[in-house]
């Protein structure tokens, strides 16, 4: 069983995340992502709607009541809709009972600490797919990324793709890749071709 407080994680990963969806301007929306059904726009919708159902399940709510997209934000309003549900998240998952107590997410019903290290994988890749989106305006911390492989690999097994997984097959990992290429290549993603 994991027994890492995967709290401290999600924070450092939600301030970077926070960070580089400051750094997104208005005509960058329209960017494809390395996660191929979603512009920046969709993504960004994609990241708060689901720190919010990551919230909801934190409160002891029924996240899989909530849709994992915004609507609704402005093309400047992302920065602040992204801090207002991560100041949420970080509140609802404060407590240390939430670590043990059994949760539903869209994977199963697991104990707190699985379902926000899942989120800590979830937020940490998509921070990649934007960063990737935007042309690496910031640098990216290498230890959320080991974290999140770390996880992407003990819960989603290369045999485990397509279907209600949405993740494509494993790629090869370039030789000599940081461990953010490593992550996104475990999930199924390649890095965008610049032209």
């Amino acid at each position: 069983m994991n027994t890492i407080d995967p709290r401290p994680v999600y924070a450092r990963a939600t301030e970077q995340a926070a960070a580089l969806i400051g750094a997104v301007r208005p005509e960058q929306l329209e960017r494809p992502t390395p996660c191929t059904e979603f512009d920046v726009r969709r993504l960004l919708s994609h990241m708060v709607g689901g720190t919010l159902r990551i919230a909801v399940v934190g409160e002891g709510g029924d996240g899989m009541a909530v849709r994992p997209f915004a609507e609704g934000v402005a093309d400047t309003g992302w920065p602040e809709a992204y801090d207002e549900v991560r100041t949420r998240a970080l509140k609802a998952w404060a407590s240390d009972e939430r670590m043990d107590a059994p949760v539903r997410v869209p994977w199963g019903e697991v104990p707190g600490r699985q379902a926000l290290s899942g989120y800590v994988m979830e937020i940490v890749t998509h921070t990649w797919d934007l960063s990737e989106a935007l042309g690496h305006p910031l640098e990216l911390d290498p230890e959320l990324a080991g974290f999140a492989l770390a996880t992407a690999e003990r819960v989603l097994p290369p045999t485990r793709r397509g279907g209600e997984t949405p993740f494509e097959a494993v790629r090869p990992a370039p030789e000599g890749a940081d461990v953010y290429a490593r992550l996104a290549a475990w999930l199924g993603r390649a890095p965008l071709s610049r032209v």
